[in-house]
């Protein structure tokens, strides 16, 4: 992932005001992070089929609502609101694509709005729900490895964010997402 354009020791510091109650951080700290929520997304839909119609932009502007929509926002760092962007993300993707999956059994060109231009594919939809299932099911035979993947895999952070933001240590932060890559790759290729 390429580097953030702006000091995440700026963005940690306007998080911290924000949770503060200061709205003005809020208005500085809002291009800033957008931006970088906007990229993380775009990183994540990299990863996706070259026909895939889900818009980033969307994607972001729903994260970015939920996150902004904090009420008594408690960010410790940058990586912590990354974190937990990543988490909404997962969230939406996964609302969505059980949405459209539940329609496509009228045919196959059903297409659901995430917001006005976002559209899932029945096939992303089933891709979407088997990462989301898959993951659902390693969560239960261990959570660390599960959030190492959410965080990875839809927060787009680097291992040694996700060490700061789950607190441990970024050598068990590779061997948790070398163990969970395999494991997921098994099960995702096995259920079929």
């Amino acid at each position: 992932m390429d580097e953030p354009s702006v000091s995440p020791h700026r963005v940690t510091q306007l998080l911290r005001e924000w949770t503060q109650g200061d709205d003005s951080a809020l208005a500085e700290l809002t291009p800033l992070v957008y931006e970088e929520l906007r990229r993380l997304a775009h990183h994540y839909m990299e990863g996706e089929r070259p026909d895939h119609t889900l818009q980033t932009t969307a994607l972001v502007n729903e994260a970015y609502l939920c996150l902004a929509d904090q009420t008594n926002p408690n960010w410790q760092s940058r990586a912590h609101f990354f974190a937990v962007a990543a988490r909404a993300m997962r969230r939406i993707l996964v609302s969505y694509a059980r949405s459209n999956r539940a329609q496509k059994r009228g045919g196959g060109g059903t297409k659901i709005e995430l917001d006005e231009a976002a559209i899932l594919s029945p096939e992303q939809s089933n891709e979407i729900v088997d990462v989301h299932e898959a993951l659902e099911k390693l969560g239960k035979l261990d959570s660390r490895k599960a959030r190492v993947v959410e965080l990875k895999y839809f927060g787009g952070l680097n291992h040694d964010e996700i060490a700061e933001v789950m607190k441990i240590s970024t050598v068990t932060v590779r061997r948790d997402w070398v163990f969970a890559k395999a494991w997921l790759y098994d099960e995702l290729h096995n259920a079929n």
